[in-house]
């Protein structure tokens, strides 16, 4: 059984389909990788799955159980957290009250000690400006924050919408650095992408998504090779 199952997906915009029988699968312990284009319908697809849009037609099934009508702070619950496209912390808040907000399923203390503990080793950057106003980081650090939020509910699995969009190469490197740390750590990851060479190269398994559908599918590595994807996505 896998952990996410999304069956025939259909999601309207008025009259206009933007999402056309999207089905796909997520493996515990897995990357998956969404690449495709501007308007592809990578980001509907992310909303779609955690209620924070309607769906037309379709199911999400995670670990077992039917999502599809389950509101979004009771999906947060049952283990699924996502970091939105342009990571939408709250400016306003400090480093450490964002921190803070992405815990308020935890109501024990001393654990929330220990996972403050563990996102400050693993972001040091963000144990520097525990204090500071978080609409003042930089766009890099702001990601790691939007991560770290994410990571303090301790989810299952963790979506992730363009988490590179707007670095740096070298922060774009860090940041799948991180992607890959957190994996081995035992979160599963589903990954939506522009850059798709750093995606893929570290997917276990990804699709393509055109038009509100998924056109190709495969191993991160066979995608990679493909020729198609080759033209489309990575310059080749």
């Amino acid at each position: 059984m896998a952990m996410l199952e999304v069956n025939d997906l259909q999601v309207y915009y008025g009259v206009i389909c933007a999402l056309k029988g999207i089905s796909f699968q997520v493996e515990q312990g897995q990357i998956v990788s969404l690449i495709g284009a501007n308007g592809a319908g990578k980001t509907t697809m992310m909303q779609s799955i955690v209620s924070l849009i309607p769906k037309r037609e379709g199911t999400v099934v995670f670990e077992g159980k039917d999502i599809t009508k389950t509101p979004s702070h009771k999906i947060v619950r049952l283990g699924m957290t996502q970091v939105p496209e342009g990571r939408r912390i709250f400016q306003e808040l400090t480093v450490y009250e964002n921190l803070l907000m992405g815990a308020y399923t935890n109501k024990d203390q001393q654990s929330f000690k220990r996972d403050l503990e563990m996102i400050y080793e693993r972001f040091p950057r963000l144990a520097e400006r525990k204090n500071q106003i978080a609409g003042t980081l930089s766009g890099g650090e702001q990601q790691m924050l939007a991560m770290g939020r994410a990571i303090m509910c301790h989810p299952k699995l963790l979506m992730l919408d363009e988490p590179s969009m707007g670095l740096s190469p070298l922060l774009v490197d860090q940041v799948f650095e991180i992607i890959k740390d957190i994996n081995k750590d035992g979160t599963t990851i589903l990954l939506v992408e522009q850059n798709a060479g750093k995606s893929l190269a570290i997917s276990d398994q990804a699709y393509v998504m055109e038009n509100g559908k998924i056109v190709l599918s495969g191993t991160g590595a066979e995608l990679a090779s493909s020729e198609k994807v080759k033209k489309a996505y990575l310059g080749g």
